[in-house]
């Protein structure tokens, strides 16, 4: 007694390379990629050769500095504060509501929609850090100082127009980004060290 064994069939997989392909390309067209926009930061203009040297000296009053040393330490103007006080402190640093002779210096100019106005203009926050400080410190510090600017820049959009600075039209963004310009100067990291 013979029997029949039946055989079973095999599935035709030539085509499962053109199936794999099309999905592949179908998820690459259809799926968007998150990009990471990093840190938004605008290099100096170049110094023109003809500009001398001692035209780019900043008063001191005018610089807010804000160092990050290797054990991630804080110290702005010489003094030790933690990272949740370094909003504060430059908020204050960039309005100089009282015009403070040890803060920066005010001077009066037209400004659309507000008239004029006392600005600090002249002002920079010159950020320096030490060569090991940890990444996340850093961002840390990054982004209160960011903070601080968006703040203010909301507070005033609130307080002049009603509205909240995202809801602003480009010509009124303008004028507050004119305000509080956001001017961040990071030196090249140093050995600073520790607290030690």
């Amino acid at each position: 007694m013979s029997r029949n064994k039946r055989r079973v069939p095999e599935i035709n997989s030539s085509s499962m390379a053109d199936i794999s392909f099309l999905l592949l390309i179908f998820f690459l067209v259809t799926t968007t990629m998150v990009v990471n926009k990093g840190l938004a930061r605008r290099l100096p203009p170049p110094i023109p050769p003809d500009q001398k040297t001692e035209d780019l000296k900043v008063k001191e009053r005018n610089v807010l500095v804000v160092l990050l040393n290797s054990d991630n330490q804080l110290m702005v103007q010489r003094e030790y504060i933690s990272v949740t006080e370094l909003r504060k402190k430059a908020k204050e640093f960039i309005v100089n509501a009282n015009n403070a002779q040890d803060m920066p210096e005010k001077k009066a100019e037209e400004v659309q929609f507000f008239g004029e106005i006392p600005l600090t203009r002249d002002h920079v926050i010159s950020l320096q850090n030490d060569r090991t400080t940890s990444y996340k410190a850093y961002i840390e510090v990054q982004n209160e100082l960011i903070a601080a600017y968006n703040e203010l820049r909301e507070e005033l959009a609130k307080s002049k127009f009603g509205v909240s600075y995202a809801e602003l039209d480009d010509d009124r963004k303008t004028a507050i980004q004119y305000i509080y310009p956001q001017k961040i100067s990071e030196a090249e990291p140093k050995n600073y060290g520790g607290n030690k």
